[in-house]
């Protein structure tokens, strides 16, 4: 058994979409009016953008402390690579450049009020 899908809720389902569909290989499968879409990577992993709207709500959603998702990159070099496509981005905040964190590298920034960590695989030596 896998996690084979998961669900985040947004404000704005369009900029999502281009978020994750320009830097982090998702294909869009269906967009439902711009209030939902579904994504799917190589993996044949899906990425349901819910918008806030059909919560029947027009803020931001909020994330519980520390909630984020994560997408990790081969060395350092590319986690600087992904931090410098993305600080192109307007609408995005970041907290910090590419640093140590824990046991690896990488940097946290926020699409809306979503934490996205971009790092380096900290447990890929321990599956080689």
């Amino acid at each position: 058994m896998s996690l084979n899908h998961i669900n985040l809720v947004v404000k704005d389902v369009d900029k999502a979409l281009h978020l994750f569909t320009n830097y982090f290989g998702f294909s869009m499968i269906a967009n439902r009016n711009s209030k939902m879409a579904v994504l799917e990577n190589n993996d044949q992993f899906a990425l349901v953008i819910w918008g806030q709207v059909l919560n029947k709500r027009e803020d931001i959603p909020e994330y519980p402390e520390n909630f984020h998702i994560g997408f990790y990159q081969e060395d350092q070099e590319a986690v600087w690579n992904m931090y410098r496509k993305l600080r192109e981005e307007e609408n995005l905040r970041f907290e910090a450049e590419p640093k140590s964190i824990r046991n690896t590298f990488g940097f946290y920034f926020y699409f809306e009020n979503l934490m996205i960590e971009i790092s380096v695989n900290p447990f890929k030596e321990n599956l080689e």
